[in-house]
């Protein structure tokens, strides 16, 4: 059975949603608003839950708060958005601070099952050494653990994702509108906005300011460099 933490101020949500995912092989555990889904949580410490359902809007702590909370304390836990607020900005901002997807409300709980069930097969480690590199930027796909010049970078399920997709396609152009699609995760609601986000958040992680791996072709999308950023 997945567990998964729901938290979010609506109660009949979880009524919802708990039969449905139960009947799917999934364990809804609920919390009503942030500081007590925190303490489900159980702090940095890990195993109690698979992944997170988090709403955007909820009183004394908002969704976006806790999910900083839970990046720092939880490291990579999966977590969903779930939020009314449909606008693009409010999914860049979640998915910059490292969300895994992103829900807006209303939605179907078979819609949300796989939402879930995605991102779960994303983070689930493969087996065998698939290491990939470019760049000076290696990546290793079972474990999902990037380094840059023999330096390891912490990077969200979203970047891992998405700079996998420029590894493997490194020296060509990856447009904007095809990028997530590119990186397996064309499931995620959001626009070229987020991935601009993204780029440049990936940008900071790899020490490439200014740039010189990720380059920008302007009014078209990304390429990575081939090669490092000595030529090496």
């Amino acid at each position: 059975m997945i567990r998964v933490l729901l938290i979010d101020d609506d109660r009949r949500l979880f009524e919802l949603l708990e039969t449905y995912l139960a009947q799917n092989g999934v364990t809804l555990a609920y919390a009503p608003d942030g500081p007590k889904g925190l303490a489900a949580l159980g702090g940095g410490q890990s195993g109690a839950y698979d992944a997170v359902l988090l709403d955007v809007m909820m009183p004394q702590m908002d969704g976006l708060e806790v999910l900083r909370r839970i990046r720092v304390e939880k490291g990579a836990l999966p977590v969903i958005m779930l939020t009314a607020r449909g606008d693009e900005t409010d999914r860049v901002v979640g998915l910059e601070l490292g969300a895994d997807d992103y829900v807006p409300k209303p939605f179907s709980p078979r819609e949300l099952l796989a939402r879930l069930r995605a991102v779960m097969r994303r983070g689930r480690p493969e087996t065998g050494d698939q290491r990939i590199s470019a760049a000076g930027i290696s990546a290793d796909l079972g474990t999902r653990e990037v380094s840059v010049d023999g330096r390891v970078v912490e990077l969200t399920g979203l970047e891992f994702d998405i700079l996998v997709a420029l590894i493997k396609r490194a020296g060509r152009v990856i447009p904007r509108n095809a990028l997530l699609a590119e990186a397996g995760r064309d499931d995620v609601v959001v626009g070229e906005r987020t991935v601009d986000v993204h780029i440049s958040r990936l940008r900071k992680k790899l020490g490439d300011d200014p740039p010189q791996r990720i380059k920008t072709v302007r009014g078209v999308g990304y390429v990575l460099s081939r090669e490092g950023v000595n030529g090496a």
